[in-house]
C-alpha cells in the first residue's frame, strides 16, 4: 500500500495510491499520515477499504512529504561501504548517528532553497524508514516489525555549514527544504527485503549516485536495533539510514555541488521518484 499526503504545506491531507496509480482521500477515514495511523492494526484497516469507492484526487496537486507530525528524524552517517571508501573515512564500529531537524521536510517535489551564505549543496539519496510501533530494546531478529515503511529521502546537505562552521553536522542537514520525504511511503509488507534496493541520484540528467542498499555497513535491522537500545522510537519517528557513492563532496578530481537551477532526481526501486530544482532564498 502507497500512502501519499497531499494538498498545500502544512494543510495536508490523507491519501492513498490506488492499483491503478490514481491518487484517492482518505480524510473521510482519517486525519493524516502519522504516528497514530502507522501501527498494524490501522494500516490494516486502511487496507480492507474499497479504494476505488475513495474521493478521486487530481493528480495535478501537490504531494508533501509522506509522514506528518514527524518527532524524530535520525540519520546514520557513514553507512555504505562505499561511500566510506570515497570520503577516505575508516569503516564504523558503530552506526554514526546525527539528527536532522523536522522543520527541514518537505515534499518530493518542493524545491530545494539556497540557504543564505551557502556555498557547497550536495546530494544524498537514503533509505527513509518509518516507524510504525514503540520500539525499546528491540533484537534484529524483531527489528523489521516495528516499521510501517520505507520512503525515498534525500538527505540535502550544506558541506560549508557542516564541516567549517563547527559543532555537529546538524548545522548542515537542517536547512529549510533539506529534508524532502516521499513521495510516498511503502508499507512493509510490500517491500519483501529492504537490503535489496537500487538507490540512484541524477543531477541534470547526469547520473551521480547508483548504488544498492546491501552495500549498508548496518542493515535495516541492525539499526533500529542499535537505536532502541539508546532511545524509544515511536510511531512516526524517520531513520535515515545512509547513501551510497557518489555525493558532490566526493567527485574527483574536485568536489561538485549544486547551483542554482539545477535539477535533482533522486530515486529508489519500488519507493518512488523525488524531483527538485534548487533555487535562491528569496
Amino acid at each position: 500500500m502507497r500512502l501519499v499526503r497531499f494538498g498545500n504545506k502544512g494543510q495536508e491531507k490523507p491519501g492513498l495510491i490506488d492499483s491503478r496509480g490514481v491518487i484517492r482521500d482518505l480524510s473521510g477515514h482519517i486525519d493524516d499520515i502519522n504516528g497514530q495511523v502507522l501501527g498494524d492494526a490501522s494500516l490494516a484497516a486502511l487496507r480492507q477499504l474499497d479504494h476505488a469507492a475513495l474521493p478521486e484526487v487530481d493528480s495535478a496537486v501537490r504531494l508533501g512529504a509522506c509522514v506528518g507530525n514527524v518527532g524524530k528524524y535520525l540519520c546514520i552517517g557513514l553507512n555504505f561501504h562505499d561511500h566510506a571508501r570515497e570520503t577516505g573515512l575508516p569503516i564504523p564500529e558503530h552506526p554514526i548517528l546525527f539528527m536532522k531537524a523536522t522543520s527541514s521536510i518537505g515534499g518530493a517535489f518542493d524545491d530545494v532553497v539556497r540557504p543564505r551564505g551557502s556555498r557547497q549543496i550536495d546530494w544524498e539519496v537514503e533509505l527513509g524508514v518509518v516507524i510504525g510501533g514503540p520500539a525499546k530494546y528491540v533484537s534484529e531478529a524483531d527489528a523489521l516489525d516495528y516499521v510501517a515503511g520505507y520512503c525515498v529521502t534525500n538527505d540535502v546537505s550544506e558541506r560549508y555549514f557542516q564541516m567549517q562552521l563547527n559543532g555537529q553536522w546538524t548545522k548542515g542537514k537542517s536547512c529549510d527544504s533539506f529534508g524532502p520525504v516521499g513521495p510516498y511511503l511503502v508499507t512493509r509488507d510490500d517491500v519483501p527485503d529492504p537490503q535489496n534496493l537500487d538507490m540512484s541520484v541524477t543531477v541534470n540528467d547526469k547520473v551521480m549516485q547508483d548504488g544498492n542498499s546491501r552495500d549498508m555497513i548496518f542493515s535495516v535491522r541492525q539499526i533500529i536495533a542499535h537505536l532502541s537500545e539508546l532511545m524509544t522510537l515511536y510511531p512516526g519517528d524517520i531513520i535515515a539510514t545512509g547513501t551510497p557513492a557518489g555525493v558532490g563532496m566526493g567527485q574527483k578530481p574536485e568536489p561538485v555541488y549544486l547551483n542554482d537551477g539545477d535539477v535533482l532526481v533522486t530515486e529508489i526501486a519500488g519507493l518512488g521518484q523525488q524531483r527538485q530544482k534548487v533555487v535562491a532564498e528569496s
